[in-house]
């Protein structure tokens, strides 16, 4: 099967600051994988270099089996990679359905249009017509998990997606992030919230100083939770 996402030996900056080192990693199709780490250690800065907004230094980097040297932010998007980007980004000039239609632009078919995100999220048809921005938090991050599906990805990055949130809006993300990945879309879920990490992954990645240092299995368990924890506090 081949990767949706790898990266090999990839050594990251911006400007002379040195932030990923000999980072290696791969994801394949359906696959739900999380990231996790304390803040500072590079995790964001994995989605900026595949986004071309951390210089990619040395190493190798393919997108669903295209290998690029000099990374863009549309290539992502044209090889079924779509961004959940922390912060949001949700553009204050558009109203939510514009913000979702946004997400459309790619023009990749598959199965999800306005109407399956107001199935997932009824807020949003409530709010169609409503400035984005004038969304609360959870609010806001349902568009901006909506606006990424309406690109039908293969992969879906998820950066930081429950920070700041009420744990009623975390249970509410995780039950639609496994939803997803049931209907076959891969996960990279980079989070610092372990117990939403073991309800959706099933594999992760642990960073420290920009490389990783633990790797395995996940299980809905207290004891993979317990694991996971310790991991981030290296």
């Amino acid at each position: 099967m081949s990767d949706l996402l790898r990266l090999e030996n990839v050594d990251a900056f911006y400007g002379s600051a040195h932030i990923l080192h000999g980072l290696s990693l791969h994801i394949q199709a359906g696959e739900r994988v999380g990231l996790v780490g304390r803040n500072g250690v590079g995790k964001t800065t994995v989605v900026n270099t595949l986004l071309g907004l951390a210089r990619l230094q040395q190493g190798r980097v393919w997108l669903n089996g295209h290998e690029h040297r000099r990374l863009r932010p549309y290539m992502a998007a044209q090889h079924g990679l779509a961004v959940v980007p922390q912060g949001r980004r949700i553009l204050s000039n558009l109203t939510v359905e514009e913000n979702l239609l946004l997400g459309a632009a790619v023009g990749r078919a598959g199965p999800w249009q306005v109407k399956d995100i107001y199935r997932l999220f009824p807020i949003l048809q409530e709010r169609a017509h409503t400035p984005g921005t004038a969304l609360s938090g959870g609010q806001q991050q349902m568009l901006a998990v909506g606006r990424a599906l309406m690109a039908n990805p293969a992969l879906i990055l998820l950066d930081e997606p429950t920070e700041g949130l009420a744990p009623v809006i975390v249970d509410q993300l995780a039950e639609v992030f496994n939803a997803v990945a049931e209907q076959g879309t891969a996960l990279l879920l980079i989070e610092q919230n372990m117990s939403l990490v073991v309800r959706v992954a099933k594999r992760y990645l642990a960073m420290a100083k920009g490389s990783f240092v633990a790797q395995g299995e996940v299980h809905n368990t207290r004891e993979s939770l317990h694991d996971l924890e310790s991991h981030v506090m290296v």
